[in-house]
Parts: C-alpha cells; sequence; structure tokens
C-alpha cells in the first residue's frame, strides 16, 4: 500500500468491499491523495465503468477518510456522474447524447433524438443534453467522446458500428515552436527578465479598455491590480466553463492556438504574483482537454522560464460552475454552488486564498494587446467602443462560427461581414446577443450596438457573445421556452428563487397563453433574490418575449 493511503476497513458504518477498493485505488494511483480531487478521482470511476455504484462511492470515501455521503452529495451534483443505487440497474454501457439547446433545436435535434430512440432501441441510452459547445455544427450528437456535426442518423449509427466514441474533427494545434517562431512567448520573456514591469502592462490593459470576455466585462487591468495588492499567497484560475447555450469561442480557439492563452495566463501569473494556475475545462471539451495537456507538456520540457504550479481540472456537467466562485467550489471538490458575495473572489477565493479569476479568451487577447499596443486595440471599435471581440454565431446565418470583429458591431453587420448573410430561404425575425440569458430582440433592432452597455436599455445582454439568429421560420415563444427550460435544468437548486422559479416559469410558458401579471411577477421575486447571475438572468427571454413579440403569446 503506498504512503499516505492507509484507510479504515470500514466507512462510518458502511462496509468497504475489498476488492472494489483494491480496484478504486488503482484508478487514482497515480493521483495525489487529497481533498479537492474528488471530482478527478469520480471521473476515473466513470470513464472506466461508465457508472459510479454505491460500493465504489464508499470504497472512494475510504480512502479519503470521509463520510460517504460527502461523495455521495458531490458526485450526485454534477450531470456526468451516473450514480446507480444498490439494487438499481447500471445504464446501458453505450451512450448517445444530443444536445437540444436552442441552435441544435433550430437544426433539428428533436427529430434526431426521435429517430435514434427508435433504431437503437434500450441497448443504447439516447439522452437529450443542454449545449455541448458545437452550435456552429448544430444538431450535435456525442457518440463517447466523439461529437458528430451536423448530426444524421446514419452519421450516429456508422459511428456506434465503428466504434468511433474516443475522437472529434480534424483540428490542427499550433505547437510551441510555430508558436515561438512567431513571436510567442517573449513578452512573457521579456517580463520575467525585467524588461517589462508588471505595472506598465496593467497601465497598457487598462489604457486599451480590455474587460473580461465571459460575460461579466469587469476591467481586465483593473482586476489584475486589484489581485495584485492582495497578501499573497495568491492564485489564478482560468474559466474555460463555457456552458451558455450559443457559446464556443474559447473551444475555438484553445483547440486551434492554446500557447496563446497559455502565455496570457502566465504574464497574468507573473504580474499579479500567483503561485498556482488552475485550468476548470468543462468535460464536454475532451479535445481542449488533451490540447492543453500536450501544450503545458511542451512548456515544462521547455523550461524557458520557471513556471508556477499549474493543474488541469475537469469540470462534470453544471452552467452553473461558469460563475466564478461555483467554479472555485468545484475545483476544491465541492458541489459548484455559488458563494455569497462579500467577500469577493480576488480577496478570498481559491483555499481561502486572493484569486485571479479571467476567461480563456481574456487571457487569449492579452499577447495581442501587449505587442500592438492599447491605441491600437481601443482604435478597433465601432460607435465609440474600444477594441476586439469574439462572436459565437449560429442559428438561420449562412456562415455559422466564431467570428472576431470590432466592439460594438451590430446584429446587421456582424451577419452581413462576418456570415455570408441570412441562410437561403431565411429573413432575420429576432436573435439572441448574449445566448440564453441575454435576452431576444426583434429584427427592428439588429443595428444596435453588440455591446455590454448599449443593449441594457432593451432589456438584453452581450454576456459572452453567443448571437443565436432566428428567422420567419422560427418562434421567439418557443425560443424563450428553450432558453427557461436549460435554466431549470441547470439550477444548482441552492436558492428557492432560482429553483422552484425557473420551474415554475417554464410550466407557465408552456400554457397556450400566458399570464403576463403571473410571470412578471415571477421574473421580479428571480431576479431580485437569486443569489447569482443564473436566477438573475433567466428572466430575461420571457420578459423579452413580453416587451417584443406580443402576439405570440396571445395578447
Amino acid at each position: 500500500m503506498a504512503a499516505g493511503r492507509q484507510t479504515r476497513a470500514r466507512s462510518r458504518g458502511h462496509r468497504v468491499d475489498p476488492g472494489v477498493q483494491k480496484v478504486v485505488r488503482g484508478l487514482i494511483a497515480d493521483l495525489p491523495l487529497r481533498r479537492d480531487l474528488l471530482l478527478e478521482y469520480l471521473h476515473r470511476i466513470q470513464d472506466q465503468d461508465g457508472c459510479i455504484g454505491a460500493a465504489q462511492v464508499v470504497a472512494l470515501a475510504a480512502e479519503l477518510n470521509l463520510a460517504p455521503v460527502e461523495v455521495f452529495e458531490v458526485a450526485s451534483f454534477y450531470h456526468h456522474f451516473d450514480l446507480v443505487r444498490e439494487g438499481e440497474t447500471p445504464p446501458p454501457p453505450l451512450k448517445v447524447r444530443v444536445c437540444d439547446s436552442l441552435s441544435c433545436e433550430l437544426g433539428g435535434a428533436g427529430e434526431l433524438i426521435v429517430a435514434l430512440r427508435r433504431a437503437l432501441g434500450e441497448g443504447v441510452c439516447v439522452q437529450a443534453v443542454p449545449c455541448v459547445g458545437r452550435c456552429e455544427r448544430a444538431p450535435v450528437a456525442v457518440v463517447g467522446q466523439n461529437a458528430l456535426g451536423p448530426a444524421r442518423l446514419e452519421d450516429v449509427l456508422r459511428a456506434l458500428e465503428q466504434g468511433a466514441i474516443d475522437s472529434g474533427p480534424p483540428v490542427t494545434s499550433i505547437g510551441l515552436a510555430a508558436y515561438r517562431a512567431a513571436g510567442g512567448y517573449a513578452l512573457l520573456l521579456a517580463l520575467v527578465a525585467g524588461q517589462r514591469d508588471a505595472e506598465g502592462i496593467i497601465a497598457e490593459l487598462e489604457h486599451a479598455g480590455l474587460r473580461g470576455l465571459g460575460g461579466a466585462g469587469f476591467p481586465t487591468g483593473r482586476k489584475w491590480r486589484i489581485v495584485r495588492e492582495q497578501p499573497a499567497p495568491r492564485y489564478l484560475a482560468v474559466n474555460i466553463d463555457e456552458g451558455e447555450p450559443g457559446t464556443f469561442k474559447d473551444r475555438w480557439y484553445l483547440e486551434r492556438d492554446p500557447h496563446r492563452m497559455l502565455e496570457g495566463m502566465l504574464i497574468a501569473a507573473q504580474v499579479v504574483g500567483a503561485a498556482r494556475c488552475y485550468l476548470y475545462v468543462r468535460d464536454e471539451y475532451p479535445l481542449v482537454r488533451r490540447v492543453l495537456a500536450s501544450a503545458l507538456a511542451e512548456l515544462r520540457d521547455a523550461a524557458m522560464v520557471p513556471l508556477p504550479e499549474i493543474e488541469l481540472r475537469r469540470g462534470a456537467g453544471a452552467y452553473v460552475c461558469g460563475e466564478e466562485s461555483a467554479m472555485l467550489e468545484s475545483i476544491e471538490g465541492r458541489r459548484g454552488m455559488p458563494r455569497l458575495r462579500p467577500p469577493y473572489v480576488a480577496e478570498r477565493g481559491l483555499f481561502e486564498r486572493p484569486t485571479l479569476v479571467n476567461n480563456a479568451e481574456t487571457l487569449y487577447w492579452v499577447r495581442e494587446v501587449l505587442e500592438r499596443g492599447a491605441e491600437w486595440f481601443a482604435a478597433q471599435g465601432r460607435r465609440g467602443r474600444s477594441g476586439l471581440r469574439s462572436f459565437s454565431v449560429s442559428g438561420r446565418v449562412r456562415q455559422p462560427g466564431v467570428c472576431r470583429a470590432p466592439a460594438g458591431i451590430s446584429l446587421r453587420e456582424l451577419i452581413e461581414e462576418h456570415c455570408g448573410g441570412m441562410a437561403p430561404g431565411h429573413r432575420l425575425h429576432a436573435y439572441l446577443p448574449g445566448g440564453a440569458a441575454g435576452g431576444i430582440l426583434p429584427a427592428r433592432l439588429a443595428d444596435l450596438p453588440l455591446d455590454f452597455d448599449a443593449l441594457q436599455a432593451h432589456g438584453a445582454l452581450i454576456g459572452s457573445a453567443a448571437v443565436i439568429v432566428l428567422s420567419q421560420q422560427d418562434s421567439a415563444r418557443a425560443a424563450a421556452l428553450n432558453a427557461m427550460r436549460f435554466f431549470a435544468h441547470e439550477s444548482c437548486g441552492r436558492c428557492t428563487p432560482c429553483r422552484a422559479g425557473t420551474e415554475r416559469a417554464a410550466a407557465l410558458m408552456s400554457a397556450p397563453h400566458w399570464d403576463r401579471v403571473l410571470l412578471e411577477d415571477l421574473a421580479a421575486v428571480m431576479e431580485e433574490t437569486s443569489i447569482c447571475g443564473l436566477g438573475q438572468a433567466a428572466p430575461n427571454p420571457l420578459r423579452s418575449v413580453l416587451r417584443y413579440f406580443p402576439e405570440e403569446v396571445g395578447e
């Protein structure tokens, strides 16, 4: 038995099966035995067996010297852990997950789910799941870890027949040698050598107007300065849990150019004095995890500069973990429930230490901003806005994908200049500027700037810039209901206004005629009393429909 792994024969009243414990111990033998790695251990069991049984929960609890209920409450919180209680039948070994969020619903996900269940019968679990982050290829089906899209019945059947469950679309990522040949890591080396100073870098980011690009839009330079002023040790966490329906920009960049984001992360760590860095990647992105693991190995082997401790962490299917404090809870091996604030994570974050949390795209821009200068970056915007940003565009456009465009661009300009126009046979009817949480705007507002501040007066948010385009063939009412069902599924359950409110709202929105008074009252309660942004933003789509599309709800 390895040192530090001695455990008791019983785990607080539950008998440990020695055979199961031996298997569990073997699965996690290459990892340190730490409470905060609980999700990693659970993934090892899930990946091996396709589910997690009661005996395995008890064995893992014994290894960690925890009560089984502590392991169970974490495993049961996350959608991607299939718990099998005593006496229950394990799920089928083969699973096909079909995204039913809005972009995939527009692409025919509902029909695909029906066809798959009819063709596959009970031997394969066909599961409707929330957004898997490949909205540009809707509808998407995931066979094992192989994402297929646009997926047809025959594509899924062929993947199952061929056993193609652990691959993905062909993507070529830029390796370390090629990245360095194009000037990569020169800024980091200059900073470590004292040729660039931390205060100058913060000032440059502030002058450029670079803001957080995960949704909140907090000024990046100011955030770095706040964390830098906190007492050591300080940590850094990269949020790569882009679960907002319609969002896929972080995946797009990281699969292709991982070192650009990693250089931004290491510059940030050097500037704020972070002793450890954590990269939290959503579980739906296995290719991103592999690409990042390879890039980190290249960095360690190259030994260009002393690196902080860097850990690559795997989410487990929980939209709420895109909220920064919920993500930190998950990294600590707990349920991903948002924390009450204050204190803010910049003051007390991971393991009670000051923590800088940045979105992957924010860090992706750092090198270009510092190389080309704040003046260049700030000048890229339109209509008085500063900088560039990435829009994930899906829905009824000719060329969906990630569009690198000026801040302040309008939806109409974005479609015409970057997406090849509307798809054939489709006319613009409405659009979601910021995914499910961003509200729904009518075509007559398509000339508004797609920016943090401009949309708020119209009841909408830009968020992570997940733009979903609807045409005359679509219903804003149906889109709002899809969004509300998503929120009801993803609510962490901590606060009643969100947990009960999203379910109640979805039920009311399913009625032939909407009860405006009741829905508006419910929306106000959710917005004003929910703990985190999920419950606070969930009413946005329904309010948009009441405001801009009353004819669709029976008024």
